[in-house]
């Protein structure tokens, strides 16, 4: 039989629960916001079970849930709404966009990469405990786990831009006119996987 969940990894749940119902208070985009949720409300909901048939470290949970509390507070406001400028103006008197010229909000790419760079040991930890790859094997496995995750996800954008009313499907791409916003994303979750595989194994806990 598998051994229960460890009290640490039901706590970074019980976080991401939290964080998630909290994003629901006055949402200002409920046309999309459960578009947004479903995917950490079925992971909050399924992990209990995915974690007592297939075990992970805590530091592969943590992984998975920053990326998931990352992408829960994008979902709160449509990811090119997320008002990191109003933050950083309020705690530093300057926002970003002022500090370095952007044009455009920036969020949806911070989650991009970061879905790259917290990919590394989750992935890598499955493909050697149930894979039994080796290092090498298991790096590449990251890589091709990014790559093709991040090309789905462009590809579903792309399909709701078709079904979708407009306004909505709009809101939900983020593309925010860059023609080049697919390709951008997919860059940086690779760019974000790469530079935490280079950290030597042992430091990247």
């Amino acid at each position: 039989m598998s051994a229960a969940t460890p009290p640490a990894q039901r706590r970074l749940t019980g976080l991401l629960l939290i964080l998630l119902l909290l994003a629901q208070i006055d949402q200002p985009y409920p046309e999309i916001a459960l578009l947004q949720h479903i995917p950490t409300m079925l992971l909050i909901v399924a992990s209990p079970a995915l974690l007592r048939r297939w075990p992970l470290s805590t530091a592969s949970v943590a992984c998975i849930v920053a990326f998931m509390a990352l992408h829960t507070l994008g979902g709160r406001y449509a990811y090119s709404n997320v008002p990191y400028d109003e933050w950083t103006r309020a705690l530093a008197g300057t926002s970003l966009s002022e500090a370095f010229g952007w044009t455009r909000n920036h969020y949806d790419r911070l989650v991009h990469f970061a879905f790259g760079a917290l990919s590394v040991i989750p992935v890598t930890e499955i493909a050697r405990r149930w894979g039994g790859l080796g290092a090498r094997g298991a790096a590449l496995t990251v890589l091709a786990w990014v790559l093709a995750i991040s090309c789905l996800y462009e590809i579903f954008e792309w399909l709701l831009t078709i079904v979708a009313a407009g306004e909505t499907a709009d809101r939900y791409n983020g593309q925010q006119g860059d023609i080049w916003d697919a390709q951008k994303d997919m860059a940086l979750a690779t760019l974000g996987a790469i530079l935490v595989l280079a950290i030597p194994r042992r430091d990247r806990r």
